[in-house]
């Protein structure tokens, strides 16, 4: 086979992408789109970025190829924080953890809510990171 014959691109028709010909090889031509590139991660969804690298290697591409992943994560991240708080507020009035406890004895009050933390944050990363 002659590599005149070779055409320069195509696209492959069951999966819509466009391959380029470098040399004697097809190369997909994956452009990344410019949507989604200015969303702040924070530490949650770093640790469900980790978590699909590492445990979910197929929805990690899929959402890589699609340029979802930045928002998906974004959206992760937003959706832990804003549970954090309400779980952490609603065990401090459960246990009466109050203003009038964080006045008068500071270390107590620091080691209560250091224990509701921990105890919100296994919550969250049990239901909303490692699934």
């Amino acid at each position: 086979m002659v590599n005149e014959e070779l055409k320069e691109r195509f696209v492959d028709k069951k999966t819509g992408i466009e391959y380029v010909r470098q040399g004697d090889y097809y190369i997909p031509n994956l452009v990344f789109s410019s949507e989604g590139r200015n969303y702040k991660i924070r530490k949650y969804g770093r640790m469900k970025l980790n978590y699909l690298k590492n445990h979910k290697k197929a929805e990690y591409s899929i959402m890589l190829i699609e340029g979802t992943l930045n928002k998906y994560l974004h959206d992760i991240d937003e959706e832990c924080e804003n549970r954090l708080r309400r779980i952490m507020k609603d065990f401090a009035e459960q246990e009466n953890i109050t203003e009038e406890l964080k006045a008068n004895n500071q270390m107590e009050w620091v080691q209560a809510m250091n224990n509701i933390k921990n105890r919100a944050e296994e919550i969250i990363l049990n239901e909303l990171i490692y699934v």
